[in-house]
């Protein structure tokens, strides 16, 4: 089991849950947990924020093995600044090497931030995509004034 796999075993069960309620709130099959948990199949990442909220931890303590649950409870100082921008339409600008060619130039709404990570969604060619991306590939947002 890798540790992505042992983290949410150990989690769900600390939590009392079965395999089958953790699918159910996560819209997945119980064999798609067993298979996260077992460590042969990993999580897609825009499912990453809905397990971590599921069971009540960061991204970051998923993710990471050097994060535990209590170094990752409070969120760094910078995520607290971007709270403020919660349910905003905004425009990302990511640093050279981070780009995101999916969301260059254009408006994103932020939905929620999670530790190091935040989950977006955005109107593109390519229809509506919803994104977990990390803040650190961030250079800069500026709000967008939205039509009245």
């Amino acid at each position: 089991m890798n540790n992505l796999g042992y983290k949410i075993a150990q989690k769900r069960k600390d939590l009392g849950m079965t395999q089958i309620d953790f699918a159910d709130k996560l819209n997945v099959t119980r064999q798609t947990v067993s298979r996260w948990e077992a460590g042969t199949v990993m999580p897609d990442i825009d499912k990453i924020g809905d397990i971590a909220a599921t069971l009540g931890v960061s991204c970051d303590y998923l993710l990471k093995d050097d994060v535990n649950e209590e170094t990752s409870a409070g969120a760094p100082g910078v995520s607290r600044l971007l709270t403020a921008f919660t349910g905003k339409l905004v425009k990302l600008n990511f640093f050279d090497d981070e780009a995101d060619i999916d969301l260059y130039n254009v408006n994103c709404r932020i939905l929620e931030f999670e530790g190091n990570w935040m989950k977006v969604i955005a109107e593109t060619k390519k229809g509506s995509i919803e994104k977990l991306i990390p803040v650190s590939s961030i250079l800069s947002l500026e709000e967008v004034k939205e039509a009245e």
